[in-house]
């Protein structure tokens, strides 16, 4: 019985853990608006740790979120991205 109800307990504990590849998205997202919690902040690490295509996601995400905060400065200049730029953004999302 003891070890019935720590089985229960230990999948119920990596249910909470472990995330899907849709869940682990959202939160990627999410975070470029709100702050995660800390149970998600956990959670999204421990899936990116082990899932190599949310961890590109979430390093190409990184990279189109700063690449558009860039666009959107502030200043008197309508602001354009030099080829040069654009050469390195492409560079970073094969990666």
């Amino acid at each position: 019985m003891y070890r019935t109800k720590l089985g229960k307990q230990m999948k119920k504990m990596m249910n909470i853990l472990m995330l899907s590849c849709k869940k682990a998205t959202e939160l990627i997202e999410k975070r470029l608006v709100i702050k995660l919690s800390i149970i998600e902040k956990i959670q999204l690490k421990m899936h990116t740790a082990v899932c190599s295509q949310c961890s590109a996601y979430e390093k190409q995400s990184e990279i189109i979120e700063n690449s558009i905060a860039e666009i959107h400065q502030p200043t008197k200049e309508k602001l354009k991205l030099s080829s040069e730029r654009k050469e390195q953004i492409l560079k970073q999302l094969e990666k």
